[in-house]
């Protein structure tokens, strides 16, 4: 079993309701959903597409995926949650804007946000020592070689490549897609996106994510409302 801390909107929100549309699976339930053709591209490129990140389902990563400490448990795990929630404002995006990352395509903050990233560097730090130390297997899979050194670093001390100076905040949407296909992909996710990305998004929660068993999809646990607000647990 492997615990992640990301951070989703809530399940009644329009981002998350389009989300999870255009993914095919809602994280908060295990059932997938018959995706639909979108734009110009039909049912079938629509779930190729979205295969890859339909398992981890809509999400930011900030702790990324992790086996739990010998000294931790789930119930302590959530508690700090619970407490850092508490303590921690509400970060507010002003709008998110569909980009291509690497060659896939995710949802990511228009301009820069020092708040966002403090938040998420508190957060990778705050909860590293519910973290298990990567074993070398695991280590493998990252395909160290082709990692800069700062990414191999943080891989080594924090679990994840991508945090602190390499982090970047992003919400994917789908595989790899190259240059042939991505036109396309782009003016579907365009069109699905668009209006509900007019609307700023506030980060007002962190979402404990829980993979049952290996390969298995990331379904949440519970969510912990930041600002001093209590938990909202689902499960």
């Amino acid at each position: 079993m492997r615990y992640a801390i990301y951070f989703t909107p809530r399940q009644d929100e329009p981002l998350a309701r389009i989300a999870a549309d255009w993914l095919g699976r809602d994280p908060f339930g295990a059932a997938t959903r018959p995706v639909e053709a979108v734009a110009d591209l039909s049912a079938a490129e629509v779930a190729f597409h979205t295969a890859s990140a339909r398992r981890y389902g809509f999400h930011a990563t900030l702790k990324a995926p992790f086996h739990l400490a010998a000294t931790e448990t789930e119930t302590s795990l959530r508690a700090a949650l619970d407490h850092f929630a508490e303590v921690t404002p509400v970060v507010t995006i002003p709008r998110l804007i569909v980009s291509q990352i690497d060659s896939f395509f995710a949802l990511v903050p228009e301009g820069p946000l020092p708040p966002l990233n403090r938040f998420a560097d508190n957060v990778v730090r705050d909860f590293d020592r519910f973290r298990a130390p990567l074993s070398e297997a695991e280590i493998e899979r990252r395909s160290p070689d082709s990692l800069k050194p700062a990414e191999f670093r943080n891989l080594c001390q924090w679990g994840y490549p991508y945090v602190f100076e390499t982090f970047r905040f992003h919400m994917t949407l789908s595989g790899r897609a190259g240059p042939q296909e991505s036109p396309r992909l782009r003016a579907a996710i365009d069109s699905l996106f668009a209006d509900v990305l007019r609307q700023p998004v506030l980060v007002d929660a962190l979402t404990l994510f829980v993979e049952p068993e290996p390969g298995a999809p990331f379904m949440v646990l519970s969510q912990h409302a930041l600002g001093r607000r209590p938990a909202r647990k689902t499960a």
